[in-house]
């Protein structure tokens, strides 16, 4: 398919340690297309956060195949195909919000005038406009990161990818913010791929769910989403929400007795 961005084939991953081979990830096979909002869900160890780095070229598989934008990681890495936001913010304290946002394209050699040009738009996307001369201690939990989303956003690269960069944030913050990235999403049409714990965070959120096993790390069932694009919070009440949401749960009980 042309319009397939990520597609990983028959993929493994054994991470070889001083108590023996761990199979981290095993016959993985997934496609995942342009503009989908994809989430991987799955108990601790499963596998979720190695594959997307996998993707990311993070780490490298020891079987099967992976390719983003139909070249191979490391390629799509050195294109900067895409933006990876880690589970913790990671903003360097000594340099401003500005500063933070601004270093990947100072490694990348934009000229001043487009750093400051897109630091300006990344900062109205994640709706921190004004913040740019604040540094990190100054800001709370839930804006540090949105800044770090900022941050991946920054060179305008097609692929998002998450690694659970809500689960430390209390209930109320992570609702805001999964409005804020539904919002986000729809305006800019990137392709995400999103690691999470939760299942409500995981329906509300995606076009398709990746459910996932424990080690070693497999896909118990993929599971497409009816819900229209335009998500506010209180669908989360709406029946099919509530019948996907079971899907989930249900493909997680599986897996585990499989696994």
């Amino acid at each position: 398919m042309n319009d397939t961005v990520i597609s990983a084939k028959n993929l493994s991953l054994t991470f070889e340690t001083n108590d023996g081979p761990v199979h981290a990830l095993k016959d993985i096979n997934l496609d995942i297309a342009k503009g989908e909002f994809v989430s991987f869900i799955g108990p601790s160890g499963c596998g979720k956060t190695t594959f997307l780095r996998c993707m990311a070229d993070l780490e490298t598989p020891t079987g099967g195949e992976i390719t983003v934008n139909g070249v191979t990681p490391r390629e799509a890495r050195s294109s900067r195909a895409y933006g990876y936001v880690f589970q913790a913010a990671g903003l360097y304290p000594w340099r401003t919000i500005g500063g933070n946002i601004r270093l990947p394209l100072e490694i990348m050699g934009y000229s001043k005038e487009d750093q400051a040009k897109r630091v300006q738009q990344v900062l109205e996307l994640v709706e921190l406009d004004g913040f740019d001369r604040k540094f990190p201690w100054q800001l709370s939990g839930g804006m540090q990161q949105r800044a770090s989303i900022a941050r991946a956003l920054a060179f305008d690269a097609d692929i998002l990818l998450m690694d659970e960069p809500f689960g430390a944030l209390d209930e109320i913050v992570r609702d805001h913010l999964n409005e804020q990235l539904l919002a986000l999403w729809a305006r800019t049409e990137k392709t995400i791929g999103f690691v999470t714990h939760s299942i409500p965070e995981a329906v509300y959120l995606s076009t398709k769910i990746v459910v996932m096993s424990p080690r070693p790390g497999r896909i118990a069932d993929v599971i497409g989403s009816p819900l229209p694009k335009e998500r506010p919070l209180d669908i989360r009440d709406s029946p099919e929400f509530i019948e996907i949401a079971h899907r989930v749960r249900d493909g997680l009980r599986e897996g585990h007795a499989d696994g």
